[in-house]
């Protein structure tokens, strides 16, 4: 081999080396078009909060008021639906008893959800604020072209911590009470008339 044939071998080898260390340079670096900065992973989750999550005082409002525009599911077991639930929720279990989760039936639920009226807003809640039945159902939805909203706290803050979630001036004029009931009819909320404190527009409840 002559000195110019090895001269351009070895320049050959030299590139290609080169070439291949800056590619895996480029691929190992964040790509600063499609990382997300700070603010916008705040905005995201913001956004996200807001179109998912349903505030407490204002179901109770839409119940005080008779609206009819959303539909309350209920996650938990028949059993303990059929013991008390918040007063107009169906129930598409989640438990087949209070022990006994039944993920795994998920063309049951699936199609018990696929059932309800799309014009009006799904709204589920499960045990607690903590529970990850609501948002593992949710998950199993949106998979199925379903989308569910969350009410912001669970059956046991609704039943048991009142006081926990209602600002303190309104612990004289609503209870628990009021906002259940028992049976397999889900009931329908009494249309009352009471000071809120959610105020009304965008940045209402």
């Amino acid at each position: 081999m002559n000195q110019t044939l090895k001269t351009i071998f070895i320049s050959a080898i030299i590139a290609g080396i080169a070439g291949s260390a800056v590619t895996l340079i480029f691929i190992r670096q964040p790509n600063p078009v499609t990382t997300p900065t700070a603010k916008e992973l705040i905005k995201e989750f913001y956004l996200a909060e807001n179109a998912v999550h349903v505030s407490p005082h204002g179901l109770r409002g839409k119940m005080d008021a008779g609206d009819q525009s959303y539909i309350l599911v209920d996650l938990r077991s028949p059993e303990e639906y059929t013991k008390e639930h918040i007063i107009g929720a169906i129930n598409i279990y989640a438990y087949k008893d209070p022990y006994t989760p039944v993920y795994e039936d998920k063309e049951r639920i699936v199609e018990g959800f696929r059932t309800l009226p799309k014009d009006k807003d799904i709204i589920v809640y499960c045990y607690s604020t903590a529970c990850m039945t609501g948002r593992k159902i949710g998950k199993l939805l949106a998979e199925n072209d379903i989308f569910v909203k969350q009410l912001g706290i669970g059956w046991n803050e609704w039943r048991h911590f009142w006081t926990l979630w209602n600002h303190e001036h309104e612990w004289r004029t609503t209870r628990a009470e009021d906002y259940i009931t028992k049976g397999t009819d889900p009931g329908v909320p009494t249309v009352r008339t009471l000071p809120t404190p959610c105020g009304i527009g965008e940045l209402g409840c």
